[in-house]
């Protein structure tokens, strides 16, 4: 016996009757706070931003123009110009959820290679800022080398070599101090990025352009190059990101060399902003460059996180410094809320890691 009914014409007629409804999750309650939470989720830098805001806005209303002039706003520039720099270096370590105490010390180094070898050996200028760049990289190097093939803590590696470093770096000066009139006569180079540009009432030196730009280089390249996703990916999650195809002792060693670089870089820079090459220079870039990503909003457990709130992170130390000196406030005051901002910056990304859990 045949079925009086074609099979095609049972199926059309269920479609007609089902659902076209798309299958949905609970997200649980979408309030203002859960919406909010999911903002600064997504967009990292958008805390220290409201907060670097918020202080030039009040720091505005209480010295007027005073504070609001363009030499005061540059001068900000000026002074985070070395943490800047050296913080943009401590972001790429912190985002695969490492550390570097050894940046400040890397920085010194590097500039002290380029003035030693620069007026003890007699090298032309140019070769010896090469060769503490290559110094720089190398130190880097031999930091992600120990991290990612012989597994030891970035925390005591980078301890290690800040001692190492530090002790290098006397011992090879013998603490000596080559002055600013040396410089400038036989090697200006060497106080390349301490030149200043006028532009309008404002003074910008190629230090602070350097800065802004390595800033944006940067951002740019962790968000759109698949170099920069595998950063984000080692710092979230190393061992997914080896199952999913991540060579991910090639990118911590790469993190660590060009994170050496930029410190080495930074010595540079740093010659340039205080005009001499001293080796006593820059010891606690190391702790100023870790509370910039801190209040920047860079996760300390990694993968989450932008250089633009690093960057934000050191403007804030600077607004706060320059607008309570202005102000006639005691310095202890400038410890005492940068203090509080650290603990306030890990306690907001705390909240904001609860969206992903």
């Amino acid at each position: 016996m045949t079925d009086p009914t074609p099979r095609g014409q049972d199926f059309e007629a269920s479609l007609q009757d089902a659902t076209t409804s798309v299958a949905e999750f609970d997200q649980g309650p979408q309030g203002f706070t859960r919406k909010f939470q999911h903002a600064l989720h997504q967009t990292p830098a958008l805390v220290p931003l409201i907060v670097l805001v918020a202080a030039i806005a009040i720091f505005g209303v209480l010295l007027g123009s005073k504070f609001f002039s363009p030499f005061a706003l540059t001068l900000i520039l000026q002074q985070v110009q070395i943490v800047g720099i050296v913080a943009a270096a401590q972001s790429l370590v912190i985002l695969t959820a490492g550390i570097d105490l050894s940046v400040g010390a890397i920085m010194v180094l590097s500039s002290v290679v380029m003035g030693q070898f620069t007026f003890r050996y007699g090298i032309p200028v140019e070769i010896s800022i090469i060769c503490g760049l290559i110094c720089g990289t190398a130190m880097g190097f031999i930091n992600g080398w120990l991290v990612a093939r012989v597994k030891l803590p970035p925390f005591i590696v980078t301890l290690g070599m800040w001692q190492i470093v530090l002790a290098t770096n006397f011992l090879y000066s013998a603490n000596e101090t080559i002055r600013s009139q040396e410089i400038r006569e036989q090697a200006p180079l060497l106080q390349f990025f301490g030149t200043t540009l006028e532009i309008g009432g404002a003074r910008l030196t190629y230090g602070v352009i350097f800065m802004v730009a390595l800033v944006f280089v940067l951002a740019y390249v962790l968000r759109q190059t698949a170099w920069g996703r595998h950063v984000y990916a080692v710092g979230d999650d190393p061992e997914a990101a080896e199952l999913s195809g991540v060579q991910v002792s090639r990118v911590l060693i790469s993190v660590y060399m060009l994170s050496g670089l930029i410190c080495a870089f930074a010595g540079w820079a740093l010659i340039g902003r205080i005009g001499s090459v001293s080796p006593t220079s820059g010891q606690l870039a190391n702790i100023e460059s870790i509370t910039a990503v801190v209040i920047g909003g860079i996760s300390l457990f990694g993968g989450r996180g932008s250089i633009l709130g690093a960057f934000f992170g050191a403007l804030i130390v600077g607004v706060f410094t320059l607008g309570l000196r202005l102000l006639g406030a005691d310095a202890q005051w400038t410890f005492l809320l940068i203090g509080l901002l650290i603990i306030a910056a890990v306690a907001v990304d705390q909240w904001i890691r609860k969206v992903s859990v």
